[in-house]
């Protein structure tokens, strides 16, 4: 399996010698197009200069003979200055004059193809690359233009400039090996400078899969470095591990903690009812008694089966929430009112004040009427058990923002500021020896907010100054 780094390393490695190659290839046709460009130009140059002074000496009656000396003199001068070879051909390609040392030279005498003489009279200049035949074995670039006289315009020759290839050709050489000398050296830089990026850049991936393999292993605080020399988007992915083992961690602890919960609420009951039952069971329990206790074994059943119920109706909430058949359109005043009557005797019972504050129209929401009925009955029921005798229960409804907020409140004992982000944490008591509520099992309150979020809507609890007030938010319809 590739790596990140192997795929990145010889991906970069690829486009750069390939940029590389696509580079020199360009210089090398560039370089070669100039220096053929420059040396045509400079042997056009030549030729045509050699041409001019050819009419003249041809208008002196000087271009043949033993008294050319002065013609040939400047034919090898200017051969000497440019680095070129030079003859002079008459009309019918004889060669009459050549650029070389000697006197006597052996290209004298000899005689240029008739075609080519057509194609320089023809043209007025023709550029040309190869061999010349019977003059030289290299490659050379050469070019020829045609002598006229300046009066009649009628050809009396031409001038054959050459200059070998292969000095081109070796500049060109040499310039590549210089590039190619350099491109090797920048590319060795660019590969070492690769290669630490694309390491450090899979470091942070390689840390990540470190602590991924350490949370498989068990060890839930393992975390990955951010900041430092990471990339934006390489931190970002980092904080979001990050977030997502703090999640996990911390769904981790909660479901230990639910396990230790559960353990702890079921333990009671069931060694009760063992108990109660052992003693029936032995004859401990008289006969005249078992009726009693046969009856506390219900009541602990029983109440085993709400836990189990109410747990059963947290998971159904959170796997699927609240479906879409189940909401209806329904008025919240009513829902509170019916709420309010079904603890008529329990308010009775405790002499509590009652501060009812609804608006005077109906107040329509959207969602399942039975679950916020339970919402209304589990609040109305924290408050009335936690109110004192002679204390006060208050509900409110009012409207804003196209929400319904739904209060519930109640005089009593203050909640402490370290106990209100619990209050709707499963299992939950702010009495820890769970010793005064023995109805109770710490889950109405996170059956409300599980039933409350699970419609998309929000619950939030305060406390001061002896009260204590949920509010739930329901949307608003008309």
């Amino acid at each position: 399996m590739k790596t990140t780094f192997g795929r990145l390393f010889f991906t970069m490695a690829a486009v750069i010698l390939f940029g590389m190659v696509l580079l020199g290839t360009s210089f090398g046709v560039l370089i070669r197009n100039y220096l053929f460009d420059e040396k045509e130009s400079s042997l056009r140059t030549t030729a045509q200069a050699v041409a001019k002074l050819a009419e003249g000496y041809q208008t002196g009656g000087m271009i043949s003979g033993k008294d050319a000396w002065s013609l040939r003199a400047e034919l090898s001068f200017s051969a000497e200055v440019t680095k070129a070879d030079a003859f002079i051909c008459s009309a019918t390609g004889e060669i009459l004059m050549c650029s070389c040392e000697s006197m006597s030279c052996e290209h004298l005498g000899m005689a240029i193809d008739k075609t080519y003489l057509e194609k320089v009279f023809a043209k007025g200049y023709f550029v040309d690359t190869g061999v010349i035949s019977g003059l030289d074995q290299a490659e050379r670039y050469v070019v020829s233009v045609p002598i006229r006289d300046a009066d009649t315009e009628q050809n009396l020759g031409i001038v054959v400039v050459s200059a070998p290839v292969a000095e081109t050709l070796s500049v060109i050489s040499e310039t590549m090996s210089i590039y190619v000398f350099v491109a090797l050296i920048v590319l060795l830089l660019l590969l070492i400078t690769v290669s630490f990026f694309t390491r450090n850049l899979v470091r942070p991936l390689r840390d990540m899969a470190a602590a991924a393999r350490q949370f498989g292993h068990g060890n839930l605080k393992a975390r990955v470095d951010t900041g430092g020399n990471n990339t934006q988007e390489i931190d970002e992915v980092a904080i979001a591990f990050n977030n997502m083992a703090t999640s996990l961690e911390k769904s981790e602890y909660q479901r230990q903690e639910f396990v230790a919960n559960v353990s702890h609420e079921l333990k009671t009951p069931m060694t009760t009812i063992g108990g109660y039952v052992d003693g029936i069971l032995d004859g401990t329990i008289p006969l005249e008694r078992q009726r009693h206790y046969m009856r506390l074994v219900s009541d602990e059943t029983k109440r085993l089966s709400r836990l189990v119920r109410s747990m059963l109706d947290i998971s159904r909430l959170q796997d699927g929430g609240i479906p879409a058949e189940k909401k209806s359109r329904f008025d919240v005043c009513e829902s509170m009112g019916m709420g309010l009557i079904n603890f008529e005797q329990k308010i009775n019972d405790k002499h509590l004040q009652v501060d009812v504050k609804f608006p005077e129209h109906e107040v329509f929401t959207w969602a399942d009427p039975d679950a916020i009925t339970q919402v209304i009955y589990n609040l109305i029921d924290n408050a009335v058990k936690f109110c004192a005798d002679g204390g006060e229960l208050g509900l409110r409804i009012r409207e804003g923002g196209g929400k319904v907020f739904v209060s519930v409140s109640n005089t009593g004992a203050t909640i402490p500021p370290e106990e209100l982000p619990l209050v709707f944490d499963r299992f939950h008591k702010i009495d820890k020896s769970r010793s005064l509520n023995r109805d109770g099992w710490g889950l109405g309150l996170y059956i409300v907010k599980t039933i409350v979020c699970s419609h998309g809507e929000d619950i939030s609890v305060s406390s001061r100054e002896g009260k204590t007030e949920f509010t739930f938010t329901l949307p608003r319809v008309n």
